[in-house]
């Protein structure tokens, strides 16, 4: 057998050898997941920002952020152009993300007309009950995918979530008739990040979220609270990601 032919089998076999070693954990994670979970985030004060984003690199899973234009912990805000790198990093990173609206608006009550009453966190009507039309609540939905494009050169998906989780079916179809659908989360996947810590500690929030999330749940977090005392993520995330995984969990972007 000719020598070079010898040594291109032996190269041919190790190339085989470094092929498998890499695909098998992807197979065996794969044969293993009979369950889909989708873990969210809401922007909050993006204090515990880049330690979710480490954790979730670290253990390979892609996660749905909504994002709202919220004042930061280093006294920016959360679409400001200091953010440009870090959007743009989870998007090469392949996550999702939706709209949480761009003033991050809690819905009041239904108004006249087909209106709603909102009333913003943040921007010239902060703290302002205000009315919205159709078209002005669906430039509140939109500007947050404008916005997102400006900094990544990329669109959100067609989803938005609501500030509070607070919605009426009127405001769900306004924002179904400007193209946007409405995702909350699952009563499982409150994973209570914005409770009080002292009340609500970690342990016992990893504990109800690790036994409590079933198929098909949606979860949902911020990337800080201002008022936790003792941070959720550091303490809770990867412990939570690795419980799921071990119960046969995978984990997928939204919309479903």
């Amino acid at each position: 057998m000719p020598d070079s032919f010898f040594k291109r089998g032996i190269a041919n076999f190790f190339a085989f050898i470094i092929l498998i070693a890499f695909a098998f954990p992807a197979i065996a994670e794969g044969a293993a997941c009979k369950k889909m979970v989708y873990l969210s985030f809401d922007t909050g004060n993006m204090s515990v920002a880049q330690v979710v984003s480490d954790v979730l690199n670290r253990q390979n899973v892609k996660a749905t952020f909504f994002l709202a234009n919220e004042k930061t912990s280093r006294g920016d805000y959360s679409l400001d152009d200091s953010w440009k790198t870090f959007w743009q990093d989870r998007l090469r990173e392949g996550h999702h993300f939706g709209s949480h609206t761009y003033d991050h608006v809690y819905f009041i009550k239904n108004g006249p007309e087909k209106g709603v009453f909102e009333r913003p966190q943040f921007g010239p009507k902060a703290g302002e009950v205000t009315l919205y039309n159709e078209g002005s609540f669906c430039e509140e939905i939109r500007r947050v995918d404008d916005r997102f494009r400006e900094l990544t050169g990329a669109p959100i998906q067609k989803i938005w979530r609501a500030p509070g989780g607070k919605t009426s079916p009127l405001l769900i179809n306004m924002g179904n008739l400007c193209g946007y659908q409405h995702i909350g989360w699952s009563d499982a996947g409150f994973l209570g990040d914005e409770l009080d810590s002292k009340a609500h500690p970690n342990a016992v929030l990893l504990d109800r979220a690790s036994r409590n999330l079933q198929d098909g749940d949606i979860a949902m977090a911020h990337l800080g609270i201002w008022s936790r005392k003792d941070p959720w993520a550091p303490a809770v995330l990867e412990k939570l990601i690795t419980n799921l995984k071990n119960r046969g969990f995978c984990f997928g972007t939204l919309p479903k």
